[in-house]
């Protein structure tokens, strides 16, 4: 492994939560930030998630509906099946069964897919049977991405019912920055927690992969489409917000202003130690700009 990056720290929680520690060094002043904020984005919406999207039982025609055997109702069942943890298998759509006689308590561990599915949390609650009949639930589950609403899950004339489905196997991700001593050089700290379907190394690897495939495709003028006719794209009016609303003293005032930043719009694009640096710019000035920001913005700069 490079040693500008290392990989520190692997932590098992309940439900089979992963978090893992990494660690980039060697970074120019500010790169960090970009890179934590772009890895964070990607990680959060652009892996791949595997999750149940559907219900089918006989005789049961909405989620409102009730089984006599079930001390659960159906809307309650769809919520303990959408908390069922799935590492995805080999195709897009798979299917599965609930065939269970009562009574007793139903697990995720009965659910028995057609597919090669594994479930991360087997002792998921679904629900209970209350009397010695049998229950039988086919479900439908699929991959995707980010989140869907039961709504756009529904095809025309399909007998299952929707469940809202994540499909984010990554649950958060948190970064810090470190400046080196005696360096113009900075660090970069992830903390990358999973559901348990994916690995934390795994996930940033594949958030870097797709990162780098994206912008590959700005690298060379030979991907480019010339166009004679020109594009106008339309102008939105945004509104500018003046350091005035800060309402600052006079001394800080000035400073940003003979620095050139005028909107809270330009201000927001520096950081706290780039704002310390500005010539005769005290700690008391810094504080209070920083101040202004959080109370009248909810804004915090870095």
């Amino acid at each position: 492994m490079d040693e500008g990056f290392q990989f520190f720290n692997l932590e098992i929680g309940e439900s089979g939560k992963k978090t893992g520690h990494f660690l980039l060094q060697a970074l120019d002043k500010n790169q960090s930030i970009t890179i934590g904020n772009a890895l964070r984005r990607v990680l959060l919406s652009n892996i791949e998630g595997t999750a149940i999207t559907g219900l089918k039982i006989e005789n049961v025609l909405h989620e409102f509906s009730i089984l006599p055997s079930l001390r659960e109702d159906i809307l309650e069942l769809m919520l303990n099946l959408k908390q069922v943890i799935l590492k995805k298998g080999t195709k897009s759509t798979f299917y599965g069964t609930i065939d269970i006689q009562g009574p007793g308590i139903i697990t995720a561990n009965a659910i028995k897919f057609s597919e090669e599915v594994d479930i991360i949390n087997p002792n998921q609650y679904l629900a209970t049977l209350t009397s010695d009949e049998w229950l039988k639930i086919e479900l439908k589950g699929e991959t995707g991405f980010g989140y869907s609403f039961s709504e756009e899950l529904k095809p025309e004339n399909s007998k299952f019912l929707p469940i809202d489905a994540a499909f984010m196997p990554v649950l958060s991700v948190n970064f810090n920055t470190k400046r080196e001593r005696n360096k113009n050089e900075e660090s970069l700290i992830l903390e990358i927690t999973t559901n348990g379907s994916i690995s934390p190394e795994s996930a940033l690897s594949e958030a870097s992969n797709k990162l780098m495939s994206w912008f590959s495709k700005l690298t060379s003028t030979q991907n480019l489409i010339y166009q004679e006719e020109q594009i106008v794209l339309p102008v939105k009016q945004k509104e500018v917000i003046l350091i005035e609303e800060l309402q600052l003293s006079v001394r800080a005032y000035n400073c940003l202003k003979r620095k050139g930043i005028n909107s809270i719009e330009e201000l927001v694009t520096y950081t706290k130690d780039e704002i310390c640096e500005i010539k005769n710019f005290g700690k008391k000035s810094a504080q209070e700009v920083f101040q202004s920001l959080k109370d009248k913005f909810d804004i915090t700069l870095v």
